[in-house]
């Protein structure tokens, strides 16, 4: 695989005096997981950001999607005045950002003006919880299968026609076909490559199982390196995109006549033995090949899908994927290679791993792992026991538990978990559970147009 490295600072130091770069974006997630930050001029940043970082507005940390400020957030509101962060470039995230002309591009964390870490930054978030992870002898791996849909409309086009009657870019269902792909090849053959130039290491593309919609996958790394490929590779898509002309989106569900769009997490334990990384999960002679602590990670992730349900499914929309026989579970339950599940064990030896399939195409990174590592410790830390792995249909067994299938009722559970609280602190649950409820509320001033069609006339 032709993956770029990631640049050193005198790399980038050269490039900026040969003017092959000229601007670098200066970036951090925000709370959907979008990389929002500052384009800064090459020199400018080799002589004073490398070094200093930049200075951003706190309020990038308490708005809703649309970038309006929102209430109820203790870290920053109109009363603390919206003040000032600062954003500190980790140098080991440094590329190439090739599909922008003489671009690159750094991940930064987020600090106070006292540098002290803004723990509910999703970044510092998910540090947390590998911290957490760290201090019981465990690196997590993790892997992101993001899926989305794809469009002939441009992106202004789209929103014109208020993102109604789209033209998909595939008249046929897409999930595995090399014809159907073909006709796309043109654009997704430019993120793939795109992908390897900006130092994110892409296996391969595939069509999935609705018109015009694309999985592509990228090779399973340490935790916090996954999220920033995802943040970085979502992003990109939508840049390489609208420079064809086209659109894409990462909608958990954009339309009721279409599967949805998943972002399928692979996750598995490492521990260092010898100098050598060896994977904690496989036991031959465990149950089902599992090793006791792989048992205990997927019980706790189990355990945890109820009352974590939101960090895998943030928006109202998250909710309509979870229909059955679409694809996307609807069951709190584990299997061999069972895909009605919502947690599936795949692989053998160092690739054994279990697969959460409940979060969509639409989640942020950040949260999603940190969710899923914290359960997963919750597990281990108080040696649960797996149940028996599901056989046969999890949509329509009777003895499972079913995801949440409303955001108020994710909102609930959130409210009262005891993972949240304890894994990521009051505070950073109390920041996430006002955006959860902010959310809500948001929808709750909107009158839907299946609402007038229904009731304008007849009631």
């Amino acid at each position: 695989m032709n993956v770029a490295p990631i640049l050193t600072l005198d790399e980038l130091s050269k490039a900026v005096s040969n003017n092959s770069i000229d601007t670098v974006l200066v970036v951090f997630p925000d709370l959907q997981g979008r990389p929002v930050g500052k384009r800064v001029v090459g020199s400018f940043f080799i002589d004073h950001v490398a070094h200093h970082g930049i200075e951003a507005c706190d309020y990038l940390l308490a708005v809703d999607v649309d970038m309006e400020p929102v209430p109820g957030y203790s870290f920053t509101n109109w009363e603390t005045g919206y003040g000032d962060l600062i954003a500190r470039c980790d140098m080991s995230t440094l590329r190439i950002i090739s599909w922008l002309p003489k671009t690159a591009l750094v991940i930064c964390d987020v600090f106070t003006k006292d540098l002290e870490p803004i723990d509910v930054a999703p970044r510092t978030m998910l540090k947390n919880q590998l911290a957490r992870a760290a201090y019981r002898g465990f690196e997590v791996k993790t892997g992101t299968e993001l899926e989305f849909f794809l469009f002939k409309n441009s992106f202004d086009e789209a929103r014109d026609c208020g993102y109604k009657n789209l033209t998909a870019h595939s008249g046929g269902i897409e999930d595995y076909q090399i014809f159907e792909t073909s006709r796309e090849e043109f654009v997704i053959r430019e993120i793939r490559n795109e992908m390897l130039k900006a130092s994110i290491p892409v296996e391969f593309s595939k069509g999935e199982a609705g018109h015009g919609q694309h999985e592509i996958n990228i090779t399973y790394a340490e935790a916090l390196k996954c999220a920033d490929n995802h943040m970085i590779f979502k992003n990109g898509v939508r840049e390489i995109v609208a420079l064809s002309g086209l659109s894409a989106t990462f909608m958990a569900k954009w339309s009721m006549e279409e599967v949805g769009s998943s972002c399928h997490i692979h996750s598995s334990l490492w521990q260092s033995t010898h100098g050598k990384e060896v994977s904690v999960m496989p036991d031959d002679s465990g149950n089902y090949g599992l090793s006791d602590t792989a048992r205990q990670w997927i019980a706790g992730q189990l355990h945890g899908a109820t009352e974590l349900a939101w960090c895998y499914a943030h928006y109202v929309n998250s909710y309509r994927r979870y229909v059955p026989g679409s694809w996307a579970p609807t069951a709190i339950a584990w299997g061999i290679d069972n895909r009605t599940c919502g947690f599936r064990v795949v692989g053998s030896g160092q690739g054994k791993r279990v697969e959460n399939r409940i979060p969509g195409a639409d989640v942020n990174p950040y949260i999603a792992l940190s969710a899923v590592i914290a359960s997963g410790l919750y597990g281990i830390d108080n040696n649960l026991e797996l149940e028996e792995p599901l056989m046969g249909n999890g949509y329509v067994a009777d003895s499972v538990k079913r995801i949440p299938n409303t955001l108020p009722d994710a909102v609930a559970a959130f409210e009262a978990s005891e993972i949240a609280n304890e894994a990521f602190g009051s505070q950073v649950h109390s920041h996430y559970l006002n955006t959860a409820r902010q959310e809500w509320l948001s929808y709750n001033k909107v009158i839907t147009d299946w609402e007038l069609r229904r009731n304008f006339e007849r009631i």
